[in-house]
């Protein structure tokens, strides 16, 4: 088996793992970054034409105010998703795993590598369209820690899904069934075009109960400082619903569910 020639953590490998994740996407990044910068824009520019000022104030702000901080998180879940379900299901199709599965890399690694590429790529994402909605409409961050929080542990619980998604899926079509039939519409209907306080009650009770809605909705305290829940309760709710998801995750790849032959 030959000697182990770093601790109990490989660094060097989780570096490597790591670094490919980001490199993979920042080689075609006018499809990875500009492309969703684009149609964030696009909705942006469309909602503030079509509605802009005939709409009134939501939760005490003006509507595009509270819109950006929505488009904002949904266009990050969305690309963190996208970033590991997309690098696993094409390094299986491709017949290409094995060079993952090979190196001496435990299962806490291989997480860590993926999620440090999904967490990159939604820190992006939300920097740039935050300074194009405050450049473009004026709307502040008021509290970055907050939304630095929930944009980081958004991107984690999004890349968790993405790997489950990535392992779970045996051809590209299964994988767009799960991003178009469920991390889309549960993306949409969180609170993201609208508070959730005008929802009858059965349906508030749904979204109270959807991990989408409390990401949305911290992003959106952390930008313009207005919420429909506690920032403690959505950010005890995401780290509890982070913690299932990649437990989930270093379950499969410590077994290689369907990931060996």
């Amino acid at each position: 088996m030959g000697v182990r020639r770093f601790g109990r953590v490989n660094w060097t490998g989780t570096r490597t793992l790591a670094a490919r994740e980001v490199r993979r996407f920042m080689n075609v990044w006018s499809q990875t970054i500009m492309a969703p910068l684009i149609n964030a824009g696009l909705l942006l520019m469309i909602f503030t034409i079509a509605i802009g000022p005939q709409r009134g104030d939501v939760m005490g702000v003006p509507f595009m105010t509270f819109l950006a901080p929505g488009i904002l998180i949904m266009t990050v879940i969305q690309n963190a998703f996208a970033n590991t379900s997309s690098s696993l299901a094409s390094a299986k199709v491709g017949g290409n795993i094995v060079d993952t599965l090979m190196p001496p890399l435990s299962a806490a690694e291989l997480l860590a590598g993926y999620l440090w590429g999904a967490v990159v790529r939604g820190l992006i994402v939300a920097v740039v369209i935050a300074a194009g909605a405050f450049l473009l409409l004026g709307v502040p961050v008021l509290h970055p820690a907050w939304m630095l929080a929930f944009v980081t542990l958004g991107s984690m619980f999004m890349g968790g899904l993405g790997m489950i998604a990535g392992i779970f899926a045996n051809k590209f079509d299964q994988l767009s069934a799960i991003s178009n039939f469920i991390v889309t519409p549960l993306s949409f209907l969180s609170g993201t075009f609208y508070s959730i306080d005008a929802l009858p009650g059965l349906l508030q009770a749904a979204s109270h109960a959807n991990p989408f809605f409390y990401i949305i909705d911290g992003v959106r305290h952390g930008m313009i400082g207005v919420s429909d829940s506690s920032p403690w309760l959505g950010l005890a709710v995401v780290v509890a619903a982070n913690v299932v998801v990649q437990a989930v995750v270093w379950r499969w790849l410590d077994r290689g569910y369907r990931l060996k032959a």
